[in-house]
């Protein structure tokens, strides 16, 4: 049986079959190798029963174990010589050459694969682009994270490793700073003023964005337990906390908690959601993306729920292995998964999808509503496209 599986570190769908009775499968998207769940697995028992129909058990009915090796033997002998025999015959009737030992039979013909289409133009819409795969400066490992501050510095960051890059508004880079290298950065968000928030650990951590001087961490009563970080228009933040719950919290631009949605998919899915990005537009309404649910969840600013939009699919406006979110200056919500980044209006209605990159991890629109994805190698900036509507 297939068992579909979302791959850890990228949330991609994984295709395990438990015939193969492996206790681990590669992801085809980002090449990590995953634990299967032990409740997944066929017992070897139950794969080799078909095989074992009919053998004997080991330590008994060795005798007729060892006649049928024998007659087996036997059959095999007989046909080889059958076959040489005949064909000594037919050499002789034919008059055949002698057959020489390393003279290979013809190949058959095998038409050549047709050449591959051509491959697909750019997305015209791309401002900026700019990294490459590498350890170097500007160069990405795994870049899944980007902000953007009040005068257009760019920040950008690999998910492992701890390394923060900063770039100017051009793309070019200017230096770099380092938070703990050991945890994964679940969370990057910058203001106007040039502090970064950066979420490890179940913290928010401030820093100075140009220089990567510690600010001091963002204090709140439930303690650690923080997994995504978002700065709204008043310089507040809109952060996910996720400690035995799936949890929205608001705070104003001085660190004060103004709002806590509780239960944002407990209450209102199927299912608590274990990994949710939020943002917000210029009206305070916040949007939850939920990987697991595969939906997006809208509440207002003083976290009353509208709607819910999505669900798992491949149709359009449904998700598979959604990785992201983020809100533009007319109220269109955009999510990326493995179709693309796909468009809704500001109550669900999905508007279209497009691809400026083959893999879209990090979402953020600056104030002149441009459009940064952080894509795993490279950071692209890109103007939206022109089909969608203005939300109501």
């Amino acid at each position: 049986m297939i068992h579909t599986l979302k791959c850890p570190s990228c949330s991609g769908p994984l295709d395990y079959d438990d015939a193969s009775g492996g206790s681990t499968c590669v992801c085809p998207f980002c090449a990590n190798k995953v634990v299967v769940p032990e409740s997944l697995r066929q017992p070897r028992e139950s794969q080799d029963a078909t095989f074992r129909m009919g053998r004997p058990h080991r330590g008994g009915n060795r005798p007729v174990l060892a006649a049928v090796v024998v007659v087996s033997l036997f059959l095999l002998v007989g046909g080889i010589l059958f076959a040489a025999g005949a064909f000594a015959i037919k050499s002789t009737v034919d008059g055949a050459r002698p057959v020489v030992a390393d003279r290979q039979p013809p190949r058959p013909f095998v038409p050549p694969l047709p050449p591959r289409p051509p491959g697909k133009a750019p997305y015209p819409g791309i401002l900026l682009e700019f990294g490459g795969e590498g350890i170097g400066p500007g160069l990405f490992k795994d870049a899944r994270n980007v902000a953007v501050d009040g005068e257009g510095n760019i920040y950008a960051a690999d998910y492992t490793g701890g390394r923060v890059q900063v770039f100017d508004p051009s793309g070019k880079f200017l230096t770099q700073w380092m938070v703990d290298a050991r945890m994964p950065l679940r969370g990057l968000a910058a203001d106007r003023k040039g502090t970064v928030y950066v979420v490890q650990s179940g913290k928010i951590m401030r820093y100075d964005g140009k220089t990567g001087e510690p600010r001091g961490k963002l204090a709140y009563a439930g303690g650690d337990g923080f997994d995504d970080v978002f700065v709204t228009a008043d310089g507040g933040l809109v952060a996910v906390y996720d400690r035995n719950a799936d949890d929205i919290v608001r705070f104003d631009s001085a660190g004060r908690v103004t709002k806590v949605i509780k239960g944002a998919f407990s209450n209102h899915s199927d299912q608590r959601e274990l990994n949710m990005r939020a943002v917000a537009d210029g009206l305070g309404n916040v949007y939850a993306l939920g990987s697991f649910n595969n939906k997006v969840l809208k509440f207002t600013a003083d976290g009353r729920f509208v709607n819910q939009f999505g669900g798992d699919g491949d149709e359009p406006g449904t998700f598979r292995a959604a990785h992201a979110i983020a809100v533009d200056g007319q109220g269109r919500v955009y999510v990326t998964d493995f179709k693309g980044i796909q468009v809704f209006d500001a109550n669900g209605r999905y508007i279209e999808t497009f691809n400026p990159s083959p893999m879209s991890f990090g979402l953020l629109f600056n104030d002149r509503n441009e459009l940064f994805i952080a894509a795993r190698t490279k950071v692209l900036k890109v103007t939206p496209p022109s089909k969608g509507q203005k939300a109501e």
